[in-house]
């Protein structure tokens, strides 16, 4: 494969012919007979000796500033491309090519405008395409396009020998055409439409990569699917048809089967920028005898950082089945806490017997609250009057970790507990044992309702225990405090249904007693409830952000066996998507409340409570939690004032505090450079 430099190698840099080859085979032989392509080598021949083969130069690796060196010695050649990857590596049908490699003959071009060199190799039923900013590297995979199993089409599938012309590259290097052939040995084609190896062309179109932070304000009605730049993408497309799912119409609908048995399945988009966003609203396509539905694992990924990551907080509404009764054309909105990415994408296990999925749209959106709406629990696992920091992994492993504040860091992070609220459950902290330190505990939801607790001695957390047979069911939001002020925490949930109420369930130190109606209508649905000691009396109390254009706040107070009527205490604080928290920031005794923008300005407000209401204070910091990242509050160095923490949840998995003083929050530091990954809950 010659290096394409334009016509007449008018783009090279040097007087050198650059050629790029496989060894043993130009693609896959699918039947092992030779040893599938898996390097790709790179050689090189002054221009004046190109048919001298003694002349040619391989590469031969790299010296300590990353330059090329060549050798006449074929034997010492290095590869300057390894992808061992390979696809898929079972399929239905018999016979059928499976388990192939990815590297093969297709083309390496030199993209001027991007000063990019793009090679696109192919394989049965894929392109890939990888990109460098040298000839030798390093080459990085940047794309695969998934056309589908046999049987091949004239126009669906992708094709053999894939390469893309210089001469039809635009001016800004983002527009080219992709030409490949296409044989009929693939079958399928019309009967008595013997064609032979067609000419295919296909136009393409890349944009670079930038660096970029969120600039979407909170809109629930800007459907982030429409936005310029928006490539759909998913795991294979039956009938190439991607356009389908971002077109508005729920009728129509593409499937991705494509005779692998695979498994994962998805469907989402990426954008040449990041969007914060909290919402993802999936409906479905048509549902099959042999698949059509996700059997299990379904959840949200973002893509940062070039990664596909977790979200945290994830609720779906209505609860998804994992079986065929997810019905054809229903909707299920995916909700989630505020996150920014360049991409986003519902992924899960295919069902049916063919294990592929079935879309008919899939919208993308930033607005009010969503995800699990937590405003925080106690965390002083320890008992030594500094809260510390939990994470929950909500993996099969389900491991749940704890790190310690010694009053100016928190302390590493040890395993406290192997097997606890794995996904799809609610994990929160709190006293229940009246001990001194803050335990785990965990609502499962779902139709059994059931409510764990794991102890915690203080270096550890116990074994989960069932304190209660059916609190919090469905999409219910469950919150902790001491609600009768006996010194354990309780539980409460919200209903967020048409009746909005408020149920209450009293600990003993052993167990939660039965649940009780505390308040009949409080924080209906697209509100975020919390709790709160609001009037230091020593019993926690409730309060609703309403989230809509008015912003306002409402508070319930606790007599010790109800709540009274609620009130209304402010207007106009924590609208739409910025995230509210509960905490005692000035160390008066009483609860007062926070919220984060979670965008680029990353501000704080405070409003203090006078034990009636509530007094707005400003911004207490103006660069403590930014988009994507996850605030919570807690006294961590122990003063009796509460302070902010803040979970980056990238892979670098950063812990920032801002201490208060009373007054502010003070400096941003890091507190913990490894805790609390993409996809765990932390608190």
């Amino acid at each position: 494969m010659f290096l394409d430099y334009g016509k007449n190698y008018a783009n090279a840099p040097d007087d050198y012919v650059y050629a790029y080859g496989l060894d043993h085979n130009w693609r896959d032989s699918f039947d092992n007979t030779v040893p599938d392509p898996v390097d790709l080598y790179l050689a090189r021949v002054h221009k004046s000796s190109v048919m001298d083969e003694n002349a040619w130069q391989y590469m031969s690796g790299t010296d300590a500033s990353g330059n090329p060196l060549w050798s006449t010695d074929i034997a010492g050649r290095q590869p300057v491309l390894h992808d061992d990857r390979h696809i898929y590596q079972d399929v239905f049908t018999a016979g059928r090519a499976r388990d192939m490699t990815v590297l093969s003959q297709g083309g390496v071009v030199y993209n001027k405008p991007l000063n990019r060199y793009i090679y696109t190799s192919w394989t049965e039923y894929t392109f890939e395409f990888y990109e460098s900013p040298t000839p030798w590297g390093p080459w990085k995979h940047f794309a695969t396009k998934d056309f589908g199993g046999y049987p091949w089409t004239h126009t669906k599938h992708g094709g053999y020998a894939t390469t893309i012309p210089s001469k039809y590259i635009s001016a800004d290097g983002k527009s080219m055409w992709l030409q490949s052939n296409v044989c009929p040995c693939g079958g399928g084609y019309p009967h008595g439409d013997h064609w032979a190896y067609t000419f295919s062309l296909r136009k393409m179109s890349l944009e670079p990569h930038r660096d970029s932070t969120p600039g979407n304000a909170a809109d629930p009605g800007r459907n982030l699917a429409r936005e310029p730049g928006t490539v759909p993408v998913q795991r294979a497309a039956h009938f190439g048809r991607d356009a389908f799912y971002a077109d508005g119409n729920r009728d129509q609908n593409e499937d991705d089967w494509n005779d692998e048995r695979k498994g994962a399945s998805w469907w989402g988009y990426t954008w040449p920028r990041q969007y914060m966003m909290n919402k993802v609203v999936y409906t479905t396509g048509d549902m099959f005898p042999d698949g059509g539905w996700f059997a299990g694992d379904l959840r949200v990924q973002v893509r940062r950082d070039h990664q596909w990551v977790d979200v945290s907080g994830q609720r779906i509404g209505p609860a998804y089945p994992n079986d065929s009764t997810a019905g054809a054309h229903r909707t299920y909105t995916f909700s989630f806490d505020p996150t920014a990415g360049d991409g986003v994408r519902i992924i899960g296990r295919p069902g049916g017997d063919k294990t592929f999925t079935s879309i008919a749209e899939l919208e993308v959106y930033y607005g009010n609250a969503g995800g699990v709406m937590l405003g925080g629990s106690p965390t002083d696992v320890t008992g030594d009057g500094r809260d510390d920091i939990v994470t929950f992994t909500r993996n099969a492993a389900a491991d749940v970790y704890a790190s310690p504040s010694n009053g100016s860091a928190f302390a590493g992070g040890g395993k406290w507990n192997e097997h606890f609220a794995p996904a799809g459950e609610t994990p929160l902290t709190g006293d229940f044992t009246g001990d001194g330190k803050d335990d785990a505990v965990t609502f499962t939801h779902g139709a059994a309702a059931d409510v764990y607790v794991a102890p915690s001695s203080g270096s550890a957390f116990g074994t989960g225990q069932k304190w209660h047979d059916h609190f919090a069911p469905g999409g219910e939001v469950p919150a902790v405090g001491d609600f009768d002020g006996d010194g354990r925490d309780d539980i409460v949930t919200f209903t967020q249904d048409d009746s909005s109420d408020v149920h209450v369930a009293l600990s003993s130190g052993t167990s939660f007693g039965t649940g009780g109606k505390w308040h009949d209508h409080f924080a209906p649905a697209g509100e975020f409830p919390a709790v709160g000691d609001l009037n230091g009396d020593g019993r926690d109390d409730i309060i609703t952000f309403t989230k809509n254009a008015e912003a306002a706040v409402f508070v319930a107070l606790s007599t010790g066996d109800s709540f009274a009527a609620a009130r209304k205490v402010l207007t106009g604080f924590s609208p739409g998507a910025e995230l509210p928290r509960v905490g005692d920031f000035d160390g008066d005794g009483r609860d007062d409340i926070a919220s984060f923008t979670a965008d680029t300005a990353a501000d704080v407000r405070v409003a203090l409570s006078d034990g009636s209401g509530f007094a707005v204070k400003g911004v207490w910091h103006d660069a403590v939690s930014g988009p994507g990242a996850y605030p919570y509050v807690g006294d961590y160095d122990g003063d009796g004032k509460d302070d902010v923490v803040s979970f980056d949840h990238t892979p670098e998995a950063d812990v920032h505090v801002a201490l208060s003083t009373g007054t502010a929050f003070g400096d941003r530091k890091k507190w913990n450079d490894f805790f609390g990954l993409p996809g765990e809950t932390s608190l």
